[in-house]
């Protein structure tokens, strides 16, 4: 024979389905807008190519010092460069010169 313990409610058949709606829901908005969701995921990768455009940007500029301080070792030594650099350190100019300014 079977007994009932408890009396069963309408309301008590909807509080699992409630809890687990509101938990998807929940997991839903953090998906869409939390730190790891899409949002996050575009705001992330819009970041990621500034940087990368920025690398790249560097990095040509390290390559342009990285010659520039080659042609300086004592023999390679251009006297031209050392000329040019000289005379833009000590803001000097011939008499002969002109000079183009940027």
């Amino acid at each position: 024979m079977r007994t009932r313990q408890k009396r069963t409610t309408r309301l008590g058949r909807l509080v699992v389905p409630t809890i687990a709606l509101a938990f998807l829901g929940y997991l839903s908005l953090q998906a869409q807008s939390g730190r790891y969701g899409l949002d996050a995921k575009a705001e992330l990768t819009a970041t990621l190519a500034l940087r990368e455009a920025e690398l790249k940007r560097v990095t040509k500029e390290r390559e342009a010092m990285e010659q520039r301080v080659r042609l300086l070792h004592d023999g390679t030594l251009e006297r031209d460069m050392i000329d040019e650099r000289a005379r833009r350190s000590l803001n000097y100019g011939a008499a002969d010169e002109i000079v183009i300014l940027r």
